[in-house]
C-alpha cells in the first residue's frame, strides 16, 4: 500500500487499520509512513519483553519520539536516552509517586467534585471536552501549587490551543518536518509556545526567588514537605548536587502538563462510555463504593478499561542504533520498533473474549508485566502512571457517588485519533441523573465507620 494511503488509514481508522493488518500479516508487521522511519509493529508478549529489556544503547525510545520535541522541548524524560535518561528519571520520580500523590489526593477530590455537580442531567452529554478541562486544572494546580487567578487562567488558555493544534493529521507532519518559521499554521504554533515559555519561565523565577528569601521549599504540607511538582524538582539535585536548570524544569513541566492532560481526559472518556453500557459492573461497583472497605472492583474496572481502550496504544517507539535481533528477526539502525498495547490487549490467545468488558480479569490476577501495558514499560514505563491511576479513580469515585450513568442512544463508540491519544468519536457521549442527593462524603482516608 503506498505510505500515504497507510498513513490515512492509520489516522483515520487507527483500531480498524492495526487489526486489518494484524488478520493479514500477524502479530508482526511494517508501517510506512510519509516523512518517517519504518515503523515495526509487535504484539507478541516475548518480543515485547525482549524490546522491554534490550540495553539502553541498543534501542532509544527518546529518539522514537523526536515528534514531540517542539512541544515538550529537548531536555524533556521521553526525549532523553541512556544516561541522561536515567538521571532525569532519577530527578522527577519522587515528584510522581508515593506521599506525593497523596498529598494531591485532596485536591483532586476537590476539583473533581466542583466539576461534575455542574455537569447536566437527564440528556445525553458528550464527557471529554468536560473532562479535559477537569484533568487541565488538576495538572496545572499540582503542578504549580496555584490557585484561581490570572496566570493559571492565561496558561490554561495558551496550553488549550497548543493542544487543538496537533488534532489534525497535519500537524504531525508539519511539526515532524519542522517548516520555516513564518508560514501556516506553524506560525500560530510557534508564537502560542514562546508565550507559554515565557510565563512558565516566569512562573520558575517567582518560586525559586520565594523560596531562596524564604529559606524553605514552595508550597508546603504540615511536615514541611513540598506539595507540588514544581516545590519538590527545585529541590532535586543532579549527582554533582547542582540544581535543576531553569531549561530542564521548563521541559519537564510542560512534558507533565502534556502527558498529564489530554491522557488521562481521553482515558476517563472512555471509561464512563464503556461503564454506562455494562450495567452488571456498574452495580457491582456502586456496591463497592457504598460499602467504602476496599477498592479492588474499582482498580479492577480501571484496569480493564485501560486494557480494552489504551488511549496510548503505540508504548514509545523505539528507534534501532545498533542491529539488534528481537524474536527470529534482526532490525537494521534506522527502524522504529512499536510495542502495540491496543493489539497486545486484544490477543484472544492472551484475553479470552478479549472485546467483552470483564473487570473480573484483575481480580483472578494482576496485569502482566508483557501483556497489560497501557503505561508501556520496562525502564520507561510512563512516570506518571500512579498519578493517573489516582486521578481515575477519585474522578470515577465523585461521579458514581452522585450520579446514576446510562448510555447516551446510537451504541457503542468507535475510535479516533487526536494527535497520538486515541478517544471516542462522539466525545464519550452518556447520560447522568442524580443518583440520590448531595450528602457529606468522607475523605480518601476515613474508614467506614466515619463514612
Amino acid at each position: 500500500m503506498p505510505a500515504i494511503l497507510q498513513a490515512i488509514g492509520a489516522w483515520s481508522r487507527p483500531t480498524a487499520f492495526l487489526e486489518r493488518n494484524r488478520a493479514r500479516y500477524g502479530r508482526r508487521f511494517t508501517i510506512r509512513v510519509v516523512g518517517q522511519p519504518p515503523f515495526v509493529v509487535l504484539s507478541d508478549p516475548e518480543d515485547i519483553k525482549e524490546v522491554f529489556l534490550a540495553p539502553p544503547e541498543v534501542l532509544h525510545p527518546g529518539e522514537g519520539a523526536r515528534i514531540l520535541e517542539p512541544l515538550v522541548g529537548r531536555n524533556s524524560v521521553i526525549l532523553l536516552d541512556e544516561g541522561p535518561h536515567l538521571e532525569q528519571r532519577r530527578l522527577l520520580l519522587p515528584a510522581f509517586h508515593g506521599e506525593s500523590i497523596e498529598r494531591l489526593s485532596a485536591t483532586m477530590r476537590e476539583l473533581a467534585e466542583r466539576e461534575i455537580e455542574g455537569w447536566p442531567r437527564g440528556e445525553v452529554f458528550a464527557l471529554h471536552a468536560p473532562l479535559q478541562r477537569l484533568t487541565l486544572e488538576i495538572i496545572l494546580r499540582s503542578v504549580f501549587g496555584l490557585e484561581r487567578g490570572a496566570q493559571l487562567e492565561r496558561l490554561r488558555e495558551l496550553l488549550g490551543e497548543i493542544l487543538s493544534f496537533s488534532e489534525h493529521p497535519a500537524s504531525l507532519i508539519q511539526i515532524a518536518q519542522r517548516p520555516i518559521f513564518g508560514r501556516g499554521p506553524w506560525v500560530r504554533l510557534q508564537k502560542l509556545l514562546v508565550e507559554a515559555d515565557e510565563l512558565v519561565f516566569a512562573l520558575i523565577d517567582e518560586r525559586r526567588h520565594a523560596e531562596e528569601a524564604a529559606g524553605s521549599s514552595g508550597s508546603e504540607d504540615a511536615h514541611g514537605r513540598s506539595a507540588d511538582v514544581l516545590g519538590l524538582l527545585l529541590g532535586a539535585r543532579h549527582e554533582d548536587d547542582s540544581p535543576m536548570s531553569a531549561a530542564e524544569l521548563r521541559d519537564e513541566l510542560m512534558t507533565a502538563l502534556v502527558a498529564g492532560h489530554e491522557t488521562t481526559a481521553s482515558q476517563l472518556a472512555w471509561t464512563f462510555e464503556r461503564l454506562a453500557r455494562e450495567p452488571r459492573v456498574l452495580r457491582s461497583l456502586a456496591e463497592e463504593l457504598d460499602e467504602g472497605s476496599s477498592e479492588e472492583y474499582l482498580t479492577a474496572c480501571i484496569q480493564e478499561v485501560l486494557r480494552l481502550r489504551p488511549v496510548l496504544p503505540n508504548a514509545e517507539p523505539r528507534l534501532v542504533k545498533r542491529e539488534v535481533e528481537i524474536g527470529d528477526v534482526r532490525y537494521p539502525p534506522g527502524v522504529v520498533l512499536i510495542a502495540n498495547a491496543y493489539l497486545l490487549h486484544h490477543d484472544p490467545e492472551i484475553y479470552p473474549e478479549p472485546y467483552a468488558f470483564r473487570p473480573e480479569r484483575f481480580l483472578d490476577s494482576p496485569p502482566g508485566t508483557y501483556t497489560w501495558i497501557p503505561f508501556g514499560g520496562g525502564r520507561r514505563r510512563c512516570l506518571g502512571a500512579s498519578f493517573a491511576m489516582q486521578e481515575m479513580k477519585i474522578v470515577l469515585r465523585a461521579l458514581l457517588e452522585t450520579c446514576e450513568l446510562h448510555p447516551a442512544p446510537g451504541g457503542p463508540e468507535r475510535t479516533r485519533r487526536r494527535s497520538i491519544t486515541i478517544s471516542p468519536v462522539r466525545g464519550g457521549q452518556v447520560i447522568l441523573r442524580d443518583r440520590r442527593p448531595a450528602r457529606s462524603r468522607p475523605s480518601l482516608s476515613a474508614s467506614p465507620a466515619a463514612a
